[in-house]
């Protein structure tokens, strides 16, 4: 079977990983968790999760019900590391969900024309209307991360994104649009796990991009713009969650907790939400590179 990108993930692995980072991948057994500093020591059990699952699962219906008949407006925003779970997420928060009314937004390299836009404006084209919950999948946090990393923004223009940010979220809120801003976030011998995965699977290859791979040498650029990032744009009208997502299950049923725990919505079960798990999701101080 032929490889994507001819092998890079692969050849990343056995010719530049940190010894580390090899040697976890080697010793890690499935449903390991292969980073000590992880809360927990194995990922939440197959039957502990579908329990949890299906009753948040009842809560999301009901929430998203209850966003219909009263017209909030609700956008979810979701950053994180290459391979951090973003996309799983999503999918699974909005499982059960009307998808009419509950959109996914990816967007992809900016067009000519949006390029001679101002930088926020192709992203603030598709936020919520009346009875909609939008799930942004990356965001116009790509200028403080993805565009930093590889050079695509200049340092003026990222100076200006962080001027504006602030301003810009305070407003999508004072106009009434509830804003949730999730980072999941990964060690690094998970993120190469979890690539390699991707690689060697036909029906997953189509998740990787050149970006992932040129970015797997990039760890240390990334560790740093993110935190800029975080520290940059944590602020009380529009905080960041950070969900430490080396166990995709825990981070689900944490995300959807998150939202749920905000709103009061008829019949809500407060019981079958359950508490977060606060010490994988929290603010920036559990962020952990």
């Amino acid at each position: 079977m032929d490889l994507p990108f001819d092998g890079a993930i692969s050849a990343f692995y056995k010719n530049e990983a940190p010894a580390d980072i090899r040697d976890a991948i080697r010793a890690g057994r499935k449903g390991d968790i292969l980073t000590s500093s992880y809360p927990h020591e194995t990922r939440l059990t197959r039957k502990a999760y579908e329990k949890a699952f299906d009753k948040l699962q009842i809560e999301m219906v009901k929430l998203q019900d209850h966003v219909r008949s009263s017209g909030l407006r609700i956008a979810m925003v979701f950053e994180g590391r290459d391979a951090a779970g973003k996309g799983g997420t999503i999918s699974r928060m909005r499982q059960n969900l009307n998808p009419r009314a509950a959109r996914v937004v990816a967007l992809s390299k900016p067009t000519e024309t949006e390029q001679g836009e101002w930088y926020f404006q192709r992203y603030a084209r598709h936020l919520p209307s009346a009875g909609d919950m939008v799930f942004y999948d990356r965001s116009w946090y790509n200028r403080g991360v993805v565009e930093e990393v590889f050079g695509f923004c200049t340092t003026p223009q990222r100076e200006r994104f962080f001027e504006q940010v602030q301003p810009f979220e305070q407003m999508l809120v004072e106009d009434g649009i509830h804003l949730f801003k999730f980072w999941l976030n990964v060690c690094r011998a998970e993120q190469l796990r979890r690539m390699l995965a991707r690689e060697s699977d036909p029906l997953k290859q189509w998740k990787l991009s050149g970006i992932d791979v040129k970015g797997l040498s990039k760890w240390e650029a990334y560790t740093g713009a993110i935190n800029e990032t975080l520290m940059r744009s944590h602020t009380e009208a529009a905080p960041w969650t950070i969900i430490r997502s080396d166990d995709k299950r825990r981070a689900r049923l944490n995300a959807m907790r998150v939202v749920l725990q905000c709103f009061d919505y008829p019949h809500k079960n407060a019981r079958a939400i359950g508490e977060i798990d606060e010490k994988i999701c929290g603010g920036p101080d559990i962020w952990d590179a």
